[in-house]
């Protein structure tokens, strides 16, 4: 056996960041949240439809715009903007269930982490 090990390493192949996974993070919180809002504010027929449609529209959004290999490539604002929505309809949807604190700091974590994400697209 040689002294030397092989690099761990894949070539072309990044490690994800921390950032990566925040927002990873922040958008299975958008997921489980407006899933969550469908299921408890509206009518039980309805329930089981929102419940299952809106995270599903958040997720195609996603698959559109924002993932790291995006179907349709737009201009960071454009992306920005998407992002932006898909966050302010999850804080929209804390505060029509009664938990405005819970929206405002979802808001907060979510806006910084695209913040962050968007600035270090552009540089």
């Amino acid at each position: 056996m040689s002294s030397s090990s092989p690099s761990q390493e894949t070539p072309g192949v990044n490690p994800p960041a921390v950032l990566d996974i925040v927002r990873v993070i922040v958008l299975i919180g958008a997921l489980a949240s407006l899933a969550l809002w469908g299921a408890f504010s509206w009518p039980f027929p309805w329930n089981i439809a929102v419940a299952i449609g809106a995270p599903l529209l958040v997720l195609l959004a996603w698959a559109l715009f924002l993932s790291p290999r995006p179907v349709l490539r737009v201009h960071p604002f454009v992306r920005a903007l998407v992002e932006l929505v898909i966050y302010a309809s999850v804080t929209v949807a804390w505060w029509s269930m009664g938990q405005v604190w819970v929206g405002i700091g979802f808001a907060i974590v979510a806006i910084a982490t695209g913040l962050v994400a968007g600035r270090r697209a552009l540089a």
